[in-house]
């Protein structure tokens, strides 16, 4: 039978309920117990401490890492920062050196151009004057040949034409200064 019908069995005469109290059944159960905190305080103990100890060297182990990667993000996001920074101050440098440049070409586009206005128009200036010339010259010696043909037909006598032509020019020349 087993032992626990045993201490039953053993027990008051009256029977068992649940109100009882075994003596033989409290001895034996504190019995086991010290036994298996023994066997548990031997062989269990240091396997559970070795266990929760080794857990939580790991747990430690994956804290550091994580503060390690923690700080690592942090230098990378300040140094990402700083990185923008530079490209922005750079690119900024960039952007006003080529405003300045397109300036500086605009303004130099804008004086050849000037430049070569100045150039055409004294060009033309120059022709204009050289046609007047020209011009005035062939008036004259129009001018010349008239009167010498309306001085002839009013004299209705012939003068040799060379000397006809230096008293006209003559006399033209002298208009000319007056004026």
């Amino acid at each position: 039978m087993p032992v626990l019908l045993l201490l039953l069995q053993e027990g008051e005469p009256g029977g068992f309920t649940p109100f009882s109290i075994n003596v033989a059944l409290i001895g034996w159960t504190v019995a086991i117990f010290l036994l298996l905190m023994a066997i548990l305080w031997k062989w269990g103990w240091p396997a559970i401490l070795k266990s929760v100890e080794e857990r939580e060297h790991r747990i430690q182990k994956q804290l550091d890492e994580a503060e390690k990667a923690r700080a690592e993000a942090q230098k990378l996001l300040e140094e990402h920062k700083r990185l923008i920074g530079q490209a922005r101050a750079e690119s900024q440098e960039i952007l006003t050196k080529a405003k300045a440049l397109a300036q500086k070409e605009a303004e130099a586009l804008l004086a050849k151009a000037h430049q070569e206005q100045d150039a055409i128009l004294a060009r033309a200036q120059r022709e204009i004057a050289a046609e007047k010339e020209k011009a005035i010259v062939a008036l004259r010696r129009e001018a010349v040949d008239l009167s010498i043909a309306a001085a002839s037909k009013l004299l209705e006598k012939n003068l040799s034409g060379a000397a006809n032509k230096k008293l006209v020019e003559d006399y033209i020349a002298s208009i000319g200064k007056r004026a």
